[in-house]
Protein backbone atom coordinates (compact mmCIF):
# COMPACT_ATOMS: atom_id res chain seq x y z
CA UNK A 1 0.00 0.00 0.00
CA UNK A 2 1.02 3.73 -0.42
CA UNK A 3 1.27 3.93 3.75
CA UNK A 4 3.60 0.70 3.83
CA UNK A 5 5.97 2.53 1.34
CA UNK A 6 5.71 5.13 3.04
CA UNK A 7 6.62 4.25 5.98
CA UNK A 8 9.27 2.47 4.84
CA UNK A 9 10.74 5.40 3.09
CA UNK A 10 10.44 7.40 6.54
CA UNK A 11 12.22 4.76 8.18
CA UNK A 12 14.97 4.08 5.58
CA UNK A 13 15.91 7.79 6.40
CA UNK A 14 15.91 7.44 10.05
CA UNK A 15 18.58 4.78 9.11
CA UNK A 16 20.72 6.74 7.91
CA UNK A 17 20.44 9.41 10.44
CA UNK A 18 20.64 6.87 12.79
CA UNK A 19 24.47 5.68 10.84
CA UNK A 20 25.37 8.92 10.82
CA UNK A 21 25.08 9.52 14.93
CA UNK A 22 26.63 5.87 15.13
CA UNK A 23 29.85 7.08 13.71
CA UNK A 24 30.20 9.92 16.01
CA UNK A 25 29.48 7.20 19.00
CA UNK A 26 26.34 9.12 19.64
CA UNK A 27 23.49 5.87 19.53
CA UNK A 28 20.35 7.60 21.27
CA UNK A 29 16.35 7.63 20.27
CA UNK A 30 13.35 5.52 20.55
CA UNK A 31 12.59 1.77 19.96
CA UNK A 32 8.97 1.00 19.31
CA UNK A 33 8.84 -2.59 20.66
CA UNK A 34 6.04 -5.42 20.37
CA UNK A 35 6.57 -8.20 22.99
CA UNK A 36 3.78 -10.49 24.39
CA UNK A 37 2.63 -10.13 27.98
CA UNK A 38 3.95 -13.27 28.91
CA UNK A 39 7.94 -11.90 28.03
CA UNK A 40 7.45 -8.84 30.12
CA UNK A 41 5.33 -10.87 33.33
CA UNK A 42 8.07 -13.48 32.99
CA UNK A 43 11.76 -13.53 34.75
CA UNK A 44 13.14 -12.66 30.88
CA UNK A 45 11.18 -9.39 31.39
CA UNK A 46 14.40 -8.24 33.12
CA UNK A 47 16.32 -7.99 30.34
CA UNK A 48 14.64 -5.20 29.00
CA UNK A 49 15.23 -3.25 32.51
CA UNK A 50 19.10 -4.61 32.37
CA UNK A 51 18.98 -2.69 28.71
CA UNK A 52 17.25 0.29 30.02
CA UNK A 53 19.57 0.72 32.40
CA UNK A 54 22.73 0.42 30.16
CA UNK A 55 21.14 2.46 27.36
CA UNK A 56 19.82 5.91 28.80
CA UNK A 57 19.74 7.82 25.50
CA UNK A 58 17.68 4.91 24.04
CA UNK A 59 13.87 4.70 25.42
CA UNK A 60 12.28 2.06 24.99
CA UNK A 61 8.36 1.95 24.22
CA UNK A 62 7.24 -1.06 25.27
CA UNK A 63 3.84 -2.10 23.58
CA UNK A 64 2.57 -5.77 25.55
CA UNK A 65 -0.15 -7.27 23.11
CA UNK A 66 -0.42 -10.94 22.73
CA UNK A 67 -1.43 -10.54 19.02
CA UNK A 68 0.80 -10.52 16.18
CA UNK A 69 1.48 -6.62 15.19
CA UNK A 70 1.82 -5.49 12.15
CA UNK A 71 5.17 -3.86 12.37
CA UNK A 72 5.25 -1.49 9.17
CA UNK A 73 1.43 -0.70 9.19
CA UNK A 74 1.35 0.11 12.81
CA UNK A 75 5.09 1.43 13.26
CA UNK A 76 6.89 -0.71 15.74
CA UNK A 77 10.85 -1.03 14.81
CA UNK A 78 11.36 -4.44 16.03
CA UNK A 79 9.05 -7.02 18.27
CA UNK A 80 10.27 -10.14 20.49
CA UNK A 81 7.93 -13.38 19.23
CA UNK A 82 7.62 -16.59 21.42
CA UNK A 83 6.48 -19.17 19.32
CA UNK A 84 7.59 -21.63 16.80
CA UNK A 85 8.34 -18.91 13.85
CA UNK A 86 5.97 -18.76 11.04
CA UNK A 87 7.65 -18.39 7.62
CA UNK A 88 7.55 -14.81 7.29
CA UNK A 89 8.91 -11.83 5.32
CA UNK A 90 10.70 -10.50 8.09
CA UNK A 91 14.38 -10.63 9.22
CA UNK A 92 14.31 -12.82 12.69
CA UNK A 93 16.94 -13.53 15.00
CA UNK A 94 16.89 -16.27 17.75
CA UNK A 95 18.05 -15.38 20.88
CA UNK A 96 17.02 -18.61 22.80
CA UNK A 97 15.14 -21.94 22.72
CA UNK A 98 12.43 -23.12 25.25
CA UNK A 99 10.82 -26.43 26.14
CA UNK A 100 7.40 -26.86 27.51
CA UNK A 101 6.67 -28.06 31.23
CA UNK A 102 4.08 -30.01 32.01
CA UNK A 103 3.53 -29.72 35.81
CA UNK A 104 1.19 -29.69 39.03
CA UNK A 105 1.64 -28.79 42.71
CA UNK A 106 2.61 -31.66 44.61
CA UNK A 107 -0.60 -31.42 46.72
CA UNK A 108 -2.65 -31.59 43.62
CA UNK A 109 -0.36 -35.46 42.74
CA UNK A 110 -0.96 -36.50 46.02
CA UNK A 111 -4.69 -36.14 45.81
CA UNK A 112 -5.30 -37.20 42.01
CA UNK A 113 -1.92 -39.32 41.73
CA UNK A 114 0.85 -39.19 39.15
CA UNK A 115 0.07 -39.34 35.75
CA UNK A 116 2.46 -41.83 33.12
CA UNK A 117 0.33 -41.75 30.18
CA UNK A 118 -0.72 -38.96 28.28
CA UNK A 119 -4.25 -39.78 28.08
CA UNK A 120 -4.22 -40.01 32.47
CA UNK A 121 -4.96 -36.58 31.88
CA UNK A 122 -8.38 -36.40 30.49
CA UNK A 123 -9.33 -38.15 34.16
CA UNK A 124 -7.61 -35.08 35.92
CA UNK A 125 -8.33 -31.53 36.24
CA UNK A 126 -6.30 -29.10 33.93
CA UNK A 127 -5.64 -25.51 33.89
CA UNK A 128 -6.23 -24.58 29.72
CA UNK A 129 -4.10 -21.46 28.64
CA UNK A 130 -6.89 -19.75 26.03
CA UNK A 131 -3.79 -18.16 23.77
CA UNK A 132 -2.45 -21.79 22.95
CA UNK A 133 -3.66 -23.02 19.56
CA UNK A 134 -4.67 -26.25 20.55
CA UNK A 135 -7.06 -25.00 23.64
CA UNK A 136 -7.81 -28.09 25.35
CA UNK A 137 -6.27 -30.80 23.20
CA UNK A 138 -2.76 -30.89 24.36
CA UNK A 139 -0.04 -32.44 22.05
CA UNK A 140 2.30 -35.86 23.31
CA UNK A 141 4.34 -38.59 22.59
CA UNK A 142 2.23 -41.62 22.97
CA UNK A 143 3.12 -45.25 24.07
CA UNK A 144 5.21 -45.75 20.77
CA UNK A 145 6.57 -42.27 20.16
CA UNK A 146 3.78 -41.27 17.61
CA UNK A 147 1.71 -37.97 18.28
CA UNK A 148 -0.87 -37.89 20.03
CA UNK A 149 -3.68 -35.41 21.24
CA UNK A 150 -5.00 -35.77 24.82
CA UNK A 151 -8.22 -33.16 25.22
CA UNK A 152 -8.08 -31.67 28.55
CA UNK A 153 -10.70 -30.10 30.95
CA UNK A 154 -10.77 -28.54 34.61
CA UNK A 155 -11.50 -25.79 37.03
CA UNK A 156 -9.99 -22.75 34.92
CA UNK A 157 -9.45 -21.56 31.64
CA UNK A 158 -7.23 -18.50 31.60
CA UNK A 159 -5.19 -16.43 28.17
CA UNK A 160 -2.33 -15.76 31.06
CA UNK A 161 0.71 -18.28 31.56
CA UNK A 162 1.16 -16.34 34.53
CA UNK A 163 -2.27 -16.68 35.63
CA UNK A 164 -1.83 -21.05 34.77
CA UNK A 165 0.87 -21.26 36.81
CA UNK A 166 -0.20 -19.64 39.57
CA UNK A 167 -3.75 -21.88 39.72
CA UNK A 168 -1.09 -25.06 39.48
CA UNK A 169 0.67 -23.82 42.39
CA UNK A 170 -2.75 -23.46 44.21
CA UNK A 171 -3.12 -26.99 43.22
CA UNK A 172 -6.05 -26.30 41.38
CA UNK A 173 -5.04 -28.39 38.07
CA UNK A 174 -2.16 -29.79 35.53
CA UNK A 175 -1.02 -27.45 33.36
CA UNK A 176 1.66 -26.56 30.55
CA UNK A 177 4.25 -23.59 30.62
CA UNK A 178 7.53 -22.03 29.07
CA UNK A 179 9.94 -23.98 30.77
CA UNK A 180 11.10 -19.49 31.61
CA UNK A 181 8.04 -19.28 33.51
CA UNK A 182 7.97 -22.52 35.29
CA UNK A 183 11.43 -22.44 36.26
CA UNK A 184 11.34 -20.57 39.41
CA UNK A 185 8.10 -22.48 40.86
CA UNK A 186 10.08 -26.28 39.85
CA UNK A 187 13.20 -24.81 41.42
CA UNK A 188 11.30 -23.78 44.72
CA UNK A 189 9.09 -27.05 45.00
CA UNK A 190 5.72 -25.33 44.69
CA UNK A 191 5.57 -27.18 40.96
CA UNK A 192 6.50 -30.43 39.95
CA UNK A 193 7.83 -31.98 36.34
CA UNK A 194 5.87 -34.55 34.72
CA UNK A 195 6.24 -36.88 32.13
CA UNK A 196 8.96 -34.55 30.63
CA UNK A 197 9.89 -37.62 28.01
CA UNK A 198 6.09 -37.11 26.63
CA UNK A 199 6.01 -33.84 26.01
CA UNK A 200 6.02 -32.67 22.02
CA UNK A 201 5.70 -28.58 22.22
CA UNK A 202 8.81 -26.12 22.33
CA UNK A 203 10.32 -23.33 20.43
CA UNK A 204 12.11 -20.54 20.25
CA UNK A 205 12.45 -16.53 22.04
CA UNK A 206 12.62 -14.25 18.39
CA UNK A 207 13.63 -10.64 17.76
CA UNK A 208 11.79 -9.96 14.64
CA UNK A 209 12.07 -6.88 12.14
CA UNK A 210 11.58 -5.46 8.99
CA UNK A 211 13.81 -5.77 6.05
CA UNK A 212 15.52 -2.47 5.59
CA UNK A 213 18.01 -1.29 3.50
CA UNK A 214 20.18 0.12 6.81
CA UNK A 215 19.10 -1.13 10.09
CA UNK A 216 18.90 1.49 12.74
CA UNK A 217 22.00 1.80 15.08
CA UNK A 218 19.47 1.79 18.46
CA UNK A 219 17.73 -1.53 16.84
CA UNK A 220 21.13 -3.35 15.95
CA UNK A 221 22.17 -2.06 19.79
CA UNK A 222 19.04 -3.27 21.45
CA UNK A 223 19.11 -6.91 19.95
CA UNK A 224 22.65 -7.63 20.13
CA UNK A 225 22.05 -6.31 24.02
CA UNK A 226 19.32 -9.32 24.12
CA UNK A 227 21.37 -11.91 22.50
CA UNK A 228 24.21 -11.44 24.95
CA UNK A 229 21.85 -11.53 27.47
CA UNK A 230 20.08 -14.62 26.80
CA UNK A 231 23.66 -16.29 25.98
CA UNK A 232 24.67 -15.40 29.40
CA UNK A 233 22.00 -16.56 31.07
CA UNK A 234 21.73 -19.77 29.24
CA UNK A 235 25.85 -20.19 30.44
CA UNK A 236 24.73 -19.44 34.03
Amino acid sequence: TYYRRASEIVREVDSLADAVRESSGDVRGRIKLSAPRTFADAPIGQSLIDFAKQHPDIVLDIQLDDRFVDLVEEGFDLAVRISRLENSSLIARRLAPFSIKLCASPELIARHGMPTRPQDLSRMPCIVDTNGRGLNNWPFKGDNGDPVSVSVSGPVEVNSPMTARAAAVAGLGFTVLPDFIAAPDLASGRLVAVMDDRILSGGGIFAVYPHRRYLPAKVRVFVDFLVQWFRTREAG
